[in-house]
């Protein structure tokens, strides 16, 4: 709980110094590279969260990964958060970040799980559908997956719309269950 307050005021600090430097596309770009890194490098991570490793041997070996590809202003972001000795908590602050900055531009991420892949016009159909009922800019992610036979579910925050066969189906095979001679009451 308490690390999660500290995230969010690190990635509310580094969105508004974006903004004002007029580099809040640049720090985002940085910050998505940086949460792609640490989803996808365990040992990355657990040498963040090593307390026997010197925070100038970390700060050295951060540097080394992110120096070319970062800008300025976020190296030194991750540099102030190593020397506090919260280098820790750099991938929640990363993803903490990104969500303020798709709330700042006004962008929704919504996600379709479809059974095959989408056609250009249904994917322009569900974006208008995502942005009428929402007045945001649509960020979609598709993805496949065949168990669930036809249909779709698309996902917006907490909200999910399932109209898949697979679910029909189990609702269909739960009301031929259900016994109409007992009395639910």
């Amino acid at each position: 709980m308490i690390s999660s307050k500290i995230t969010k005021r690190y990635a509310k600090s580094l969105i508004e110094l974006s903004i004002k430097r007029g580099q809040l596309t640049d720090s985002y770009n940085d910050l998505v590279l940086v949460n792609k890194v640490c989803s996808e490098n365990s040992d990355f991570i657990l040498m963040l969260k090593s307390p026997i490793i010197a925070t100038d041997k970390k700060l050295a070996i951060i540097k080394s990964i992110f120096s070319n590809q970062l800008s300025q202003l976020t190296l030194l972001f991750i540099e102030i958060i190593t020397k506090k000795k919260r280098e820790s908590l750099l991938s929640s602050i990363a993803k903490n970040f990104v969500e303020l900055y798709k709330t700042h531009n006004k962008i929704i991420s919504a996600s379709v799980i479809t059974s095959v892949p989408l056609d250009n016009s249904l994917r322009e159909k569900i974006t208008a559908l995502v942005k009428k009922n929402t007045e945001y800019e649509v960020e979609l992610n598709e993805k496949i997956n065949s168990d669930i036979i036809g249909g779709s579910i698309i996902n917006i925050g907490d909200f999910q719309l399932d109209n898949s066969v697979k679910t029909q189906l189990q609702n269909l095979k739960n009301s031929y269950n259900k016994n109409l001679y007992i009395k639910d009451y």
